[in-house]
């Protein structure tokens, strides 16, 4: 074949002439570099291969990674995992095999994407990131992705999404943004895990964390800097009462004091606020997990201390007491899943009271079912998005327009068993949900969401915006005014 026919076959004069006209247009200085670049765009992106790999967590447990390559790049992404599931979420699928990582290995969910999910997507074009998580979820055909698993779709829409934003040549936040059908990114309040207990840490506190949210800060920048020094100084409080061991760490790098009493814990945190200088500037919040102590219709407080459990049970309406004098006593504006999962009475009594956001998590399990029916009850005012719970970005996009369209505050959160990946990271901008929550100022896997966020604002520049106390609900979208 000559030059000649060559370019004929392919279409390539007309090409050339008009990647070359453009860079005169643009009176590009390299114009070598302006042309090569110019043809690439020109061809339409399409995926090409996907391979999945078996990796480890936070806390050593195998999850799921996946490389998905397109005729322009590879784009790799990873997924977490909790200490617990519902039965409502979207199903993680795992080997079962004792004898290899106790049972929790998946390598099954990796050969469900290098065999079945790879089939049915390669050739697809990566900007259709509907079509691609729809496609997983006709391959997988049940209501909560137990065929394929979720930490096997989950890789891949992430991964694809991230393939979408480099072929628009636009960060991933505001190609999220784009996907959602809003273009109004915002830099969310951290809510950062100072005090761990429940079940993310071995000592004797039921609740599962205690956050500071610095909604007084004037930049995601300057929020930080806040939640980091009153971490220091909450850790300096801790060894000055309990010595060296009361600062070891929980799976999400809280301080894990082998204290008991939620009031202690929380004079500790107002304490350490107080100390960096901060006091009204740093607003507090618990997730309860109450589920992990709830037995029957009672609540067991000292489920983690064997000599006194059992002994001193309290009921929907204890807690319902002591949420009332936690709020009044303490700065706190959000408490999570403060009674059982099926506890929709009490929830709903203690949301009715008005005292702070009141967020569903085991309630929710991110499912719509369950959010239509809590908005429609006026059991909770709050969504917390765990996206391994939903298995896809265009449902973990449509959850948060539902909690949205409800007047919902929306956290995005972090699980316990995490990877260095930050996708969350430009999902909380992107969807201007205007709260994150993803652990303390500790551990790599944590601080790779918070440095995310700081590289956003960065980039953002001038057109910053920090929620700030508008956390609940950005860019006004609410009728109520700001959330203090």
């Amino acid at each position: 074949m000559s030059v000649q026919e060559y370019l004929d076959k392919h279409l390539l004069s007309r090409k050339i002439e008009d990647a070359v006209n453009a860079a005169v247009r643009a009176k590009a200085s390299d114009p070598v570099l302006f042309i090569s670049n110019h043809m690439r765009k020109a061809v339409p992106p399409v995926i090409t291969k996907i391979k999945a790999r078996q990796i480890l967590d936070s806390r050593g447990i195998p999850t799921v990674e996946v490389d998905l390559y397109t005729n322009k790049g590879m784009y790799r992404a990873s997924v977490p995992s909790g200490a617990s599931a519902g039965m409502y979420e979207a199903v993680e699928l795992r080997d079962g095999d004792k004898g290899k990582y106790l049972g929790k290995g998946v390598l099954k969910a990796v050969n469900m994407i290098n065999e079945k999910i790879s089939e049915a997507l390669i050739g697809m074009d990566p900007l259709l990131q509907v079509q691609i998580d729809q496609a997983m979820m006709d391959l997988d055909k049940t209501e909560y992705k137990a065929e394929l698993g979720a930490n096997a779709m989950l890789a891949v829409s992430i991964a694809a999404c991230k393939a979408g934003a480099a072929e628009k040549e636009v960060p991933l936040y505001k190609h999220i943004a784009d996907l959602s059908g809003k273009n109004n990114p915002v830099l969310p309040v951290p809510a950062i895990t100072v005090i761990s207990g429940g079940k993310h840490a071995e000592n004797n506190l039921a609740v599962q964390e205690i956050m500071i949210l610095p909604v007084g800060a004037n930049s995601f920048q300057e929020a930080m800097q806040m939640g980091s020094e009153t971490y220091h100084h909450l850790k300096a409080i801790i060894m000055e009462q309990y010595g060296s061991v009361g600062y070891n760490v929980g799976d999400d790098g809280g301080f894990a004091p082998n204290i008991s009493s939620i009031t202690e814990c929380l004079d500790l945190v107002k304490g350490a606020i107080d100390r960096a200088g901060y006091n009204g500037r740093i607003k507090m919040a618990i997730d309860v997990g109450a589920t992990d102590f709830c037995i029957g219709k009672k609540y067991d407080l000292d489920f983690k201390t064997p000599a006194k459990s059992g002994q001193d049970f309290k009921t929907g309406e204890d807690m319902l007491e002591l949420y009332t004098k936690l709020c009044t006593e303490y700065p706190i504006v959000s408490i999570e899943q403060p009674f059982d999962k099926e506890d929709w009475e009490h929830t709903k009594l203690f949301s009715a009271l008005g005292l702070c956001q009141v967020v569903g998590d085991d309630l929710l399990m991110s499912n719509p079912k369950r959010i239509e029916r809590a908005v429609n009850e006026y059991t909770c005012n709050a969504l917390l998005l765990k996206v391994n719970q939903v298995g896809t970005v265009t449902e973990a996009i449509e959850v948060v327009k539902q909690a949205k369209d409800a007047q919902w505050g929306v956290i995005i959160s972090h699980r316990s068993g995490e990877t260095e990946e930050s996708f969350i990271a430009d999902l909380a901008v992107g969807l201007a949900t205007g709260q994150v929550k993803a652990g303390a100022p500790c551990r790599g896997e944590r601080l790779a969401k918070y440095n995310q966020l700081l590289r956003i604002e960065e980039e953002l520049g001038n057109q910053a915006i920090y929620a700030g106390e508008n956390w609940k609900y950005p860019n006004n979208e609410n009728k109520w005014g700001p959330c203090i």
